[in-house]
């Protein structure tokens, strides 16, 4: 039996080893996405399960006017810390070596046992620290889930620019049609989806005006940038107003759906069998945006990428000597066999800022007054998404108008 016990333990020891060694041989970020996609896994298991066992820990339960949201929102919170501490961590580490490539890439892409076994330490730690520390980190984590979501807005103004540009640059007729085709198609979805809202969110019978003030916003700013944007003033194009303004609706319809199962204006939420198949489906959705989005912001070349970043290095030689070329064209060689063009450090802090975010998304931006069998739903949760809204168009109309308000400081 011992044998058998040993063998087992030998062969997953090797299966890790060889896991750790094919990620260092292929990609690190899907490696980062994947525990980064374990670290929200277990965060939603233990909001489930991890109550009654949290009540057996004195130094957590030292009250007995604690709920059970109250402990899911530890549980969460104990695994978003330890999840944090790990990326920020390797994004210190990153800028205390960015002038030594070798090591900096070494470190980014192997040592993936000692990585693993590093984030479990710190995430069973946190389970061992007082509820005051939690505390703090819950207060902290709301400013870094707001600047994640900032992140993601400079992302999609990049995104969007970019695209236009590119068609713009080819100055051919069929790209200038198909970006007022886009651009139309864009406009009529953001209408009609916003008609489909007035649907769910202002039922018949009951006074809604919150939710009429919302819809009516999105349709009001969505007409506001396009006039901006075509204004023969402005520097602008019409499929940047248009993306952003399908991406509000779309924004508009998450903050209103995060609205209170009781609440009658919410259309979504009248039936109460809310199955754990949508629960589910809208978790899944939520951690594939997170990865993405942080993903996406990591390995961003141009997004707040500093001049340290492997990809800013010139292509020309310190020393243009051809013996001291030749002499070290082996050693070139194994430092760009694995060229990465993003910033380490960047990338595990963006990491950094989504564990946070996810953290207010499974504890409803710790707020307990909601049911704990769902996930962001809450008043905090909907002011969040519509005050995202109204930033994303503030900061598109900053990049139409910022270049008349300030016409001597060069703009990118």
């Amino acid at each position: 039996m011992s044998c058998l016990a040993s063998c087992c333990v030998a062969m997953s020891c090797g299966l890790c080893s060889s896991v750790a060694s094919g990620i260092s041989k292929t990609s690190a970020r899907l490696a980062y996405c994947g525990l980064f996609g374990l670290s929200l896994i277990v965060s939603w298991v233990l909001r489930e399960v991890a109550t009654p066992l949290l009540k057996k820990c004195s130094w957590i339960n030292t009250s007995d006017t604690y709920t059970k949201e109250w402990y899911q929102t530890q549980a969460v919170l104990r695994v978003s810390l330890g999840n944090f501490l790990f990326f920020a961590i390797l994004a210190l580490i990153m800028i205390r070596v960015k002038y030594q490539n070798d090591r900096r890439d070494s470190w980014h892409h192997g040592g993936w046992v000692a990585k693993m076994v590093i984030w479990l330490l710190l995430v069973v730690l946190m389970f061992f620290l007082p509820n005051e520390v939690l505390t703090v980190y819950g207060i902290i984590s709301k400013f870094g889930a707001g600047l994640f979501l900032l992140v993601q807005v400079l992302l999609l103004l990049d995104f969007v620019h970019t695209w236009n540009d590119s068609w713009v640059a080819k100055d051919e007729q069929k790209w200038y049609v198909a970006l007022l085709v886009v651009s139309i198609v864009c406009y009529i979805a953001a209408f009609a989806f916003s008609g489909i809202l007035f649907i769910w969110f202002n039922p018949s019978g009951n006074d809604c005006g919150l939710n009429v003030f919302f819809i009516v916003m999105t349709m009001v700013l969505a007409f506001g940038v396009a006039l901006i944007a075509l204004h023969p003033s402005v520097n602008g194009s019409l499929l940047p107003a248009a993306v952003i303004s399908v991406y509000c609706a779309y924004v508009c319809y998450t903050g209103l759906s995060s609205e209170p199962r009781g609440y009658a204006c919410n259309g979504l939420h009248k039936s109460k069998a809310s199955s754990i198949t949508t629960l589910i489906l809208g978790m899944l959705t939520t951690v594939l945006s997170v990865i993405y989005s942080a993903l996406r912001a990591g390995s961003s070349t141009t997004l707040l990428s500093p001049p340290s970043s492997p990809k800013s290095g010139g292509s020309k030689p310190l020393l243009e000597g051809e013996d001291v070329e030749e002499g070290k064209e082996k050693k070139k060689e194994t430092e760009e066999a694995r060229p990465v063009s993003y910033s380490y450090s960047f990338f595990h802090l963006i990491f950094a800022l989504a564990s946070m975010y996810s953290a207010m998304l499974l504890s409803g931006w710790t707020s307990s007054s909601e049911s704990s069998d769902l996930v962001d739903v809450g008043w905090t949760s909907v002011w969040v998404r519509i005050c995202t809204e109204w930033v994303t168009v503030a900061l598109y109309i900053w990049t139409l108008l910022a270049p008349l308000l300030l016409p001597d400081r060069e703009f990118f």
